[in-house]
């Protein structure tokens, strides 16, 4: 008789369950067809064998990694070092939600969707609230932030408007790489690098997005551009999200010149076949047409404008939000 996880004893190579057995005193009878040769046995090294790499560099460790890890003895492995990432809200319109709501003002979504957006990266996120549009306030808040993070985000201020100060502000205090993108909703996204002593080498310098102020435009320039880079400086290998044709079920406006991300919902016929239709009204405002949207519709800077029937690319959810 064998345990379960025991060595094999010398001259056995075959291993009966004991619920296919009858034993009475110092018998044993089998059930027919209960002995195979060689079942129920675990070979060494049949999981992992020797020289095999358990685990490579720039995996995102899963639980069963951890697992693995245990199995194999190994108590320390060398990891990358946390992202920490800052971010805020700029505008003298934003509101705390809960609170009483002024003619004229908005609660702050972006700061929170940004905020879920980065828990599930599973970075440092440094939440730095809200900034009214007043220069010396964004400096000083950009400074902090660059001192303490890795990477800063803004939501808000980076468009041409009298008072997108986040855009002077980047020129001021670091380097500006750009200040928009052909793509719609987020042609206004603005990328550079800070310094925390206030001028381009001066003290501890982190990268800086300044997202659009739109809610929508906010979540589409984050899953599209921020979070692939941020993947990216924590060590991540890249993991593309695969792009899926799929029958468009009604028409789609486009002009050609940007790349589109039209929120939509996708599903899958019997045969295995995509099909998928906008979800209402594309402004970038729109939050609650994203809330109900499983998939982006991709529609390429060439593109024009589409008839229901034609084949479009879609980005599914799953896996990306």
């Amino acid at each position: 008789r064998i345990m379960t996880g025991a060595p094999m004893p010398a001259g056995c190579d075959t291993v009966v369950p004991q619920e296919n057995t009858q034993r009475e005193g110092d018998s044993v009878t089998f059930a027919a067809n209960a002995v195979s040769r060689s079942a129920n046995r675990r070979r060494k090294g049949e999981d992992l064998a020797k020289g095999r790499a358990a685990l490579r560099a720039g995996r995102v460790l899963r639980a069963s990694d951890i697992g693995l890890l245990a199995s194999l003895g190994i108590v320390d492995v060398d990891v990358k070092q946390r992202l920490r990432v800052a971010y805020f809200s700029t505008g003298d319109e934003l509101r705390t939600p809960g609170s009483p709501l002024d003619a004229g003002c908005i609660y702050d979504s972006n700061r929170y969707t940004l905020g879920a957006m980065l828990k599930r990266l599973d970075v440092e996120a440094i939440d730095l609230g809200m900034v009214r549009d007043e220069p010396a306030a964004l400096a000083a808040t950009l400074k902090a932030a660059a001192q303490s993070a890795d990477v800063v985000l803004t939501s808000g201020g980076v468009s041409v408007g009298d008072a997108d100060f986040t855009r002077t502000q980047l020129q001021t205090l670091g380097d500006v790489e750009f200040w928009s993108l052909a793509m719609r909703p987020g042609r206004p996204l603005a990328f550079g690098r800070i310094w925390s002593g206030g001028q381009p080498g001066a003290g501890h310098a982190a990268l800086l997005f300044g997202l659009p102020g739109n809610p929508v435009a906010t979540m589409v320039t984050f899953y599209q551009i921020v979070r692939p880079a941020l993947l990216a400086m924590a060590g991540a290998a890249p993991q593309p999200v695969p792009l899926i044709p799929a029958r468009c079920e009604i028409p789609i406006k486009k002009r050609p010149g940007r790349t589109e991300f039209q929120r939509g919902v996708a599903v899958r016929d019997g045969d295995g076949h995509w099909r998928v239709a906008p979800t209402g009204s594309q402004s970038s405002g729109a939050l609650s047409t994203m809330s109900e949207a499983n998939c982006f519709i991709v529609l390429a800077h060439e593109a024009a404008s589409l008839d229901a029937g034609d084949t479009v690319d879609i980005m599914l959810f799953d896996g990306l939000v």
